[in-house]
């Protein structure tokens, strides 16, 4: 896997290997591809609040999807994943230069059953709030509250 660097929210995790864990488990991961019109491939997993899987994105498709509640669009700069209800945006995901991914805006539950909210401002979680800062992954995954 190549370097890449990953904003969560204000946050930057520079070489990161492109595996998000979330509470010490693998939640999202992320990887450079140059075919596609989607210039990353994604895999995420969606959980509600008991911590029962809810929907998944594997290879950029939304593989699970309960009940329908949610909508995948995929662009040239990245993806993003949205409920149908109220168009809430559950994960997005944006290609901004070479190696480097931005994650403005989020929300959603981690295996645990806690919500990890992040907003270009801060990502929080529990009493974990994350403003503006670097933290040097030295090629290892982003950890977020773990």
């Amino acid at each position: 896997m190549n370097d890449m660097d990953v904003k969560v929210g204000p946050h930057w995790y520079r070489n990161s290997n492109g595996i998000i864990e979330i509470e010490g488990l693998p939640q999202i991961e992320i990887q450079f591809r140059k075919t596609g019109s989607t210039p990353i491939r994604v895999n995420f997993a969606v959980f509600d609040k008991a911590g029962k899987l809810h929907a998944k994105i594997e290879n950029n498709s939304l593989v699970i999807n309960e009940q329908r509640v949610y909508k995948l669009d995929r662009s040239p700069s990245g993806l993003t994943l949205t409920q149908n209800a109220d168009g809430k945006k559950i994960l997005q995901l944006n290609v901004t230069a070479e190696e480097k991914i931005e994650i403005p805006e989020a929300e959603f539950h981690t295996l645990m059953g806690h919500t990890l909210k992040i907003t270009p401002k801060e990502w929080v979680m529990e009493k974990t709030i994350i403003g503006e800062g670097e933290s040097d992954m030295q090629g290892k995954a982003v950890a977020l509250a773990s």
